[in-house]
């Protein structure tokens, strides 16, 4: 069995990632380590939940210097969320080598970063907050030898390819640069190879979802929410993801399940940063069962422990899907998702099925009106039943 051993990673680091239990590397780990360690430039796909992080940060880390008091390594992250926990998994490994990591992403105080930015040897940022640091002169990137792009497809979806491109322009031309995402289309291709030299190019076969069990729930606008209820109470599960397409939705979808004695919680970017920290720190700690989030959870939420995923409303981009239900099965564990569908969203779905190349597997709903939480501890209880079960689709 190939272990953290057999890669030129000194024992100090695979003694820490043997304490948390991991002794074996990931496909995308495996494949990359090595080039990373060499100095070559890599372009890297792999499933969400695949170990990507740890692909790129241990061979940083290696090749980090703890006794140079400059920024060495750029990770550039879509979202504040991720930027958060790719901080959290470089502060673990830089108490072990000694390295000092900034987090920097908008919604925090500048001033408070800017405090911390001393002997800095890694930058973990969104790209907003890091143009803001660059422009005011208080960041300086001519000397770092490593940038990485995580999540290189949401980066594009997200809007930031311009931003990307002026921060490039501020790091020296002869750095190695690291580009990873779930998937690569066109525009990730074109933003990838405009960066890097001759890369090692990676790419891991679908497949590490197949311990994602996915399911069908065909409803309609009117029932949808009911439905829901049902698929909530028959699930139980120990953590869920509760995804929809708006803000709006999310706000309304919260009130109402809360309503019902569900112990949900909404996360979007209207919500102030520190409350959304809060609220995550609160999920991580299963002390709420339900997160109701938009799309931007989808893109930077990397959470143990996550059993089920609930695509509330079926997303607006169809690539999306994939980072949805990215956020369970993580880790090689088990995972089921649901995506609920009305009559309008056939189009939608055929284009989702196309991408994940099956078919879903269809539920039943029983058709039951107002239904309440059955979980003793939130006090709900089922109402009486009444057929409220949709009319079938057309046959698929």
């Amino acid at each position: 069995m190939e272990t953290f051993k057999n890669f030129k990673i000194s024992n100090n680091l695979v003694s820490h990632l043997a304490k948390r239990g991991i002794k074996s590397p990931t496909p995308i780990q495996s494949r990359v380590i090595d080039p990373i360690l060499d100095g070559k430039d890599v372009i890297g796909r792999a499933d969400t939940g695949s170990g990507k992080t740890l692909a790129f940060m241990l061979p940083i880390f290696e090749n980090l210097n703890p006794n140079v008091g400059e920024v060495q390594t750029l990770i550039l992250t879509p979202t504040r969320e991720l930027a958060i926990q790719v901080s959290e998994e470089a502060k673990k490994l830089g108490e072990i080598k000694e390295i000092k990591t900034l987090l920097a992403y908008g919604g925090r105080d500048i001033e408070g970063q800017l405090n911390k930015l001393k002997g800095v040897q890694l930058v973990v940022a969104t790209p907003g907050r890091l143009l803001d640091h660059l422009r005011r002169g208080t960041i300086n990137l001519k000397r770092v030898k490593s940038v990485v792009i995580d999540e290189a497809d949401q980066m594009l979806l997200m809007g930031f390819k311009n931003e990307v491109e002026e921060i490039m322009k501020h790091t020296s031309k002869k750095k190695q640069v690291l580009c990873f995402s779930a998937t690569i289309n066109s525009d990730v291709k074109k933003l990838a190879y405009r960066y890097t030299k001759e890369p090692v190019v990676v790419e891991i076969e679908k497949g590490s979802e197949d311990n994602i069990e996915e399911y069908l729930v065909e409803s309609t606008d009117r029932w949808k929410l009911d439905a829901l209820c049902e698929v909530l109470n028959d699930t139980n599960p120990f953590m869920g993801i509760i995804f929809c397409r708006t803000k709006a939705r999310v706000d309304k979808l919260e009130a109402r399940l809360y309503e019902r004695g569900y112990n949900c919680q909404k996360i979007h970017s209207d919500i102030p940063q520190p409350k959304r920290e809060k609220i995550m720190k609160a999920f991580r700690n299963a002390e709420i069962q339900y997160l109701i989030a938009t799309d931007v959870a989808s893109r930077g939420l990397h959470i143990d422990g996550v059993t089920h995923v609930y695509n509330y409303d079926i997303p607006e981009e169809t690539e999306s899907y994939t980072h949805r239900i990215g956020r369970t099965g993580r880790a090689g564990e088990s995972g089921k998702t649901y995506l609920f569908v009305t009559p309008k969203n056939e189009r939608e779905l055929e284009r989702i099925e196309e991408i994940r190349g099956k078919a879903f597997k269809r539920i039943e709903v029983k058709g039951e009106k107002d239904v309440m939480s059955t979980n003793p501890n939130h006090g709900g209880k089922y109402k009486k039943r009444i057929n409220t079960a949709p009319k079938k689709f057309k046959k698929r």
